[in-house]
């Protein structure tokens, strides 16, 4: 990883994250842009641009009209099964091979957190993973799912017919209750949450934040455009996402 030129506000954070013991990581979607993944809302290149995700994303479409959801989810599944960590990635499996963060919580459903090597990784929207059959539950990894579909590029259980659900939240899906426990015990427990790639604008995942703050932690975030919590933050970084956390690891070293 080339080395990054800390500026002060790089090295205060890494004060920050130095004094920490029990600092956490929140990532959105903007972690993964470096990877040539869209965000959702920017305009023009978001994925949601172009598209009504109430449309194609929502569990009522997947449940009444399951050749319309596939359409969609089928090529965006393909196209992130090749994309690779950045940096970002990078950095922030280094900051818990090193113990300065306890884990990640992700919105993001791209995998790629663990391929960049990070071990205590909650993904609270599910991960593209894994399509599991409704009716039997046998799983399907993501080089197999594309083997399943029908004449009518539907996904069917090769086991029992049943229809074949990626294992990621839709919109009108609540999110896996387990995921959100462990995440909520990691935020009422730390003493920093470093926000990254996130607007931190769609909850349960959006109050995280809160809850470290009516804890007594402390929020830093970096991150492209504003957050609601940008006035409560100790600092935000509002660079690339990828050159801001790599400097941030070697402001550490």
């Amino acid at each position: 990883m080339e080395r990054q030129v800390a500026t002060g506000e790089v090295a205060r954070l890494a004060e920050l994250l130095g004094q920490s013991r029990r600092a956490v990581a929140l990532t959105g979607a903007g972690v993964s842009v470096p990877s040539g993944i869209p965000d959702f809302r920017t305009p023009e290149t978001g994925l949601w641009a172009k598209v009504d995700p109430m449309e194609v994303a929502h569990i009522s479409v997947f449940e009444r009209d399951p050749k319309r959801f596939w359409s969609y989810y089928r090529p965006r599944f393909q196209a992130l099964g090749d994309k690779e960590p950045n940096r970002a990635h990078e950095a922030l499996a280094e900051l818990e091979r090193r113990g300065l963060i306890q884990g990640v919580i992700t919105q993001n459903i791209d995998r790629l957190h663990r391929a960049a090597g990070s071990e205590n990784v909650i993904e609270v929207h599910g991960s593209i993973e894994t399509s599991s059959c409704l009716e039997c539950g046998t799983a399907y990894g993501l080089e197999e799912v594309d083997g399943t579909f029908d004449g009518r590029g539907v996904a069917i259980c090769g086991e029992c017919g049943g229809p074949v659900k990626p294992d990621v939240v839709l919109f009108g899906e609540l999110l896996p209750e387990e995921a959100m426990a462990q995440a909520t015990e990691l935020a009422e427990g730390a003493d920093l949450m470093l926000c990254v790639g996130s607007s931190l604008a769609v909850h349960p995942v959006a109050g995280l934040p809160q809850l470290t703050l009516e804890h007594g932690g402390s929020v830093a975030i970096v991150t492209k455009g504003g957050t609601p919590y940008d006035r409560a933050a100790e600092l935000k970084l509002e660079g690339e996402v990828d050159a801001e956390l790599a400097a941030l690891v070697d402001a550490l070293s």
